[in-house]
């Protein structure tokens, strides 16, 4: 399901991604995808951060943190070289007319 589950894309593909969750989570957690680290903040949350082959292996964590019934607080595509991923100037929503 994630980038340790025998997967064909190559590791160099994968992408970072936080996921914030509410509660802190149990360290024992940190075993559900390869590399998974988890940070507890004084805020009541919990980051996961990731390296993910895919989107299906997103959704697969996203599966298993709504399985457990917790509440998701936010989901950020990181970037493949650990830098967060921004639009292109030209992807931004322009204001006026359509």
């Amino acid at each position: 399901m994630g980038a340790g589950d025998g997967s064909t894309r190559a590791r160099s593909d994968s992408v970072l991604h936080e996921i914030r969750v509410q509660g802190h989570l149990d360290d024992r957690w940190a075993g559900w995808a390869e590399g998974l680290t988890l940070v507890r903040s004084s805020d009541g949350t919990t980051t996961l951060t990731v390296r993910l082959a895919d989107q299906a292996a997103l959704h697969g964590l996203l599966n298993r943190i709504r399985d457990l019934n917790v509440p998701i607080v936010s989901v950020r595509r990181v970037g493949a070289e650990g830098k967060r991923d921004t639009p292109d100037a030209g992807d931004r929503p322009r204001r006026g007319r359509l």
